[in-house]
């Protein structure tokens, strides 16, 4: 899969595109208005286009939008265009109010992810959750004192982990796999709880790094 579709034009886009044109990928990334980024594309060299036309372009696919918009976004890219492709969702269920002593607030339950309601939504499409618990400062070669970050990810398909796996490896992490989708359940607060220190200290990059004994 040489391929790679960015759905999202925002910050973790645009980071996300220029790491997987570093590491070798014809890479595209998908706006709702491409012409937005004129700038982006003629400094970056990649191309933009509509979330259908990247998401039919792409041979696999990642999600890096607000995950409000998350299921709309797939649904404009075009359930044909991404079934039975591997889609990265870096989203993560935050609502739009403000933190509450740092926390910020999700709109979903404890028992339930997004990535759960994404699956639902488009059960032929193959989700793994990842990029979703650090900061787009570090998602790409992030270096550290303590070794190799980890990068948590989970989804049903087993195939579609293993390739990711091998792409997190490629990106500098240590990749830890939760399991099936429901993992999300675990990985999605992991945001919350990396934002504290963000939102309360105005530090914004750290990482998490799971220790084996």
């Amino acid at each position: 899969m040489t391929k790679v579709g960015i759905l999202g034009s925002a910050v973790v886009g645009q980071t996300l595109a220029q790491g997987f044109k570093q590491h070798g990928y014809e890479v595209r990334i998908g706006s709702r208005t491409p012409a937005k980024l004129a700038s982006f594309t003629e400094s970056s060299g990649i191309p933009a286009g509509t979330f259908e036309a990247v998401g039919a372009w792409g041979e696999l696919l990642v999600l890096a939008v607000h995950g409000m918009a998350a299921q709309e976004v797939l649904t404009l890219a075009g359930a044909k265009n991404h079934r039975g492709k591997i889609v990265i969702d870096t989203t993560n269920p935050l609502t739009r109010d403000p933190p509450v002593d740092g926390v910020v607030k999700v709109f979903t339950g404890p028992n339930e992810s997004l990535l759960e309601r994404l699956q639902a939504a488009f059960p032929e499409t193959r989700l793994v959750k990842a990029f979703n618990s650090v900061g787009s400062a570090r998602m790409v070669n992030p270096v550290y004192a303590g070794g190799r970050p980890t990068m948590f990810f989970c989804g049903n398909d087993a195939e579609a982990k293993a390739a990711v796996a091998e792409i997190l490896k490629r990106f500098g992490w240590d990749p830890a796999d939760m399991g099936t989708a429901a993992g999300a359940r675990a990985i999605e607060p992991l945001c919350q709880l990396w934002c504290i220190p963000g939102f309360r200290e105005n530090h914004w990059t750290h990482a998490f790094q799971l220790l084996w004994d």
